[in-house]
């Protein structure tokens, strides 16, 4: 019985945290449709925060590889004046990375809702 009450706690403190997470990930970072996205990432710095072989596979035309295991040694790389749009596969790790550059203080913090997935504009991939 103990057992299933820890199980329980555990759950509950989990789902806590999603629910945190998720709502924190809405205020500091805009989720834009593709037609949003396409319309200011020509403006912005363009990230693609997935591990490079996705990267080479395809990925949207002038963005610069940034994956999200080497951000936090990569992070200065990304001007903190200027707007940042960020995309992954499917948009988990493209939330992930905007919630650790708001930590060190970027503001202006966009991804594509449905990632790299959804996009159906024009792409460059590695032959």
């Amino acid at each position: 019985m103990t057992t299933l009450y820890f199980l329980l706690i555990i759950l509950a403190a989990f789902g806590v945290y999603s629910l945190t997470t998720m709502l924190l990930q809405k205020r500091i970072i805009k989720t834009l449709g593709e037609e949003e996205f396409r319309a200011g990432y020509r403006k912005a710095q363009l990230i693609d925060v997935r591990e490079p072989n996705e990267f080479e596979a395809g990925h949207i035309l002038g963005a610069r590889n940034i994956p999200l295991s080497q951000m936090k040694m990569r992070s200065k790389e990304i001007r903190p004046d200027l707007p940042v749009y960020l995309y992954c596969q499917s948009g988990m790790r493209s939330g992930r990375a905007g919630q650790f550059l708001y930590r060190r203080g970027y503001k202006n913090l966009s991804h594509l809702k449905g990632g790299f997935k959804q996009w159906t504009g024009k792409v460059k991939a590695k032959k």
